[in-house]
């Protein structure tokens, strides 16, 4: 049989990516044999069967006599993973621009209490306690592909007011206690801000009562929103209210259901399932926040009583219904107020590709597998099984 020339082509474009991917990635590191040990690390995540400890990184390299010198670059070192991000970023910038930022939360199980950052916590959506890590991950998505390149761990309070906790997972004596409500908007904020990346919409679930104060930042930020919202969170019909009344507010499902009728048919292809086109029924309003749910404290107003320009800022709720289905499927609310409802929706799909991509891509590359006590360790490790994402979809891509 003669070789297909196609075949081959996407080999060597593939071939060419990674080299492109590992240059960049590495370039700021200054010492030789980190990059020696960085390569090294990237290509046993790839390899290595089962978890991916520093232990069987080793072994799938065929270098047993590594694992102290592997773990000591990842735990022990001092090499900065910011700077490996940011190029992590651009190279996707430039190889598989995306459409968007999509704030992914993850739940991490663990057991016991020096892993760092572990407490046990109640996961509303399981609806049970639990015991593991809470990460946030700022992915760069598109239809096609997508990829984590920011993360943030939630810090429990005790971990950062307990000298002895910091002093035993190496957090860093400037690094102060964030909330978790702030914890994963400010993956994403990081990134945009100190990267220089071109602004994106950025997709996030403010389901389970998380208040519009996360998303605020991001409006302020000059980043688009379209945050997946509950059917009975609140919202204000954006008409003009009679001189001296208050609109009365209502929940998202009863404002869509008054206008069912405007409903029209939107075809959106499925990333987790080989593109098959989907049909489903979609509409939206203009509506706004009520008075008490506005940011900033929940005043409509500063200090010194003049009107903020972000208070009753329009926004539109998009509803989606599956096809014979009375009740909305999803319920979004975006600034994108001029945006056409159909392409909303299909960018609402591009959660579905990063959490195809979480579970099928990213869970093989180690980012559940840090069981170290540093903190730094956990970055350095999550940065890299990041990139080893990417290198592995940049084959799947090919194939």
């Amino acid at each position: 049989m003669r070789p297909d020339p196609r075949a081959r082509q996407r080999r060597d474009e593939v071939r060419r990516s990674r080299e492109e991917l590992l240059e960049t990635l590495f370039s700021s590191l200054s010492r030789r044999d980190q990059r020696v040990r960085g390569e090294h690390y990237l290509r046993g995540l790839l390899l290595a069967d089962g978890r991916k400890s520093v232990r069987n990184i080793a072994l799938s390299l065929g270098l047993p006599d590594e694992e102290q010198r592997l773990h000591h670059f990842i735990s022990g070192s001092t090499w900065d993973w910011a700077p490996m991000r940011a190029a992590h970023a651009g190279f996707l910038e430039r190889m598989r621009p995306p459409q968007a930022w999509v704030l992914h939360a993850v739940t991490i199980p663990k057991v016991g209490e020096h892993t760092v950052g572990v407490d046990r916590f109640a996961d509303t959506r399981a609806g049970r306690t639990v015991s593991g890590q809470r990460a946030f991950a700022a992915w760069y998505a598109s239809a096609a592909f997508s990829a984590p390149v920011n993360w943030r761990l939630f810090m429990p309070r005790h971990w950062m007011e307990d000298a002895e906790l910091r002093t035993r997972a190496e957090i860093p004596p400037a690094l102060s206690y964030e909330p978790v409500e702030q914890c994963g908007p400010a993956a994403v904020l990081e990134a945009a801000r100190d990267w220089q990346l071109p602004p994106r919409p950025v997709l996030m679930d403010l389901r389970g009562g998380t208040d519009w104060q996360s998303a605020h930042r991001f409006l302020s930020a000059g980043l688009p929103v379209l945050a997946r919202t509950s059917a009975t969170d609140r919202f204000v019909l954006d008409d003009a209210p009679a001189p001296g009344s208050t609109p009365a507010s209502a929940p998202a499902a009863s404002i869509l259901d008054s206008v069912r009728s405007a409903r029209r048919e939107v075809e959106w292809a499925d990333p987790g399932n080989r593109g098959l086109t989907h049909t489903s029924w979609v509409t939206a309003v203009r509506v706004r926040l009520p008075d008490d749910r506005q940011p900033d404290n929940r005043l409509p107003y500063d200090r010194q009583g003049a009107h903020r320009p972000d208070a009753h800022r329009p926004l539109l709720l998009l509803g989606e219904w599956h096809p014979g289905r009375r009740t909305p499927a999803q319920i979004w609310v975006t600034d994108l107020v001029d945006a056409a409802p159909d392409e909303l929706v299909r960018l609402t799909k591009l959660t579905r590709r990063v959490a195809l991509d979480q579970n099928l891509g990213a869970g093989r590359t180690g980012t559940r597998d840090f069981v170290g006590r540093s903190f730094c360790g956990w970055h350095r490790h999550m940065t890299l099984a990041s990139a080893a994402h990417t290198m592995r979809l940049l084959g799947s891509a090919a194939a």
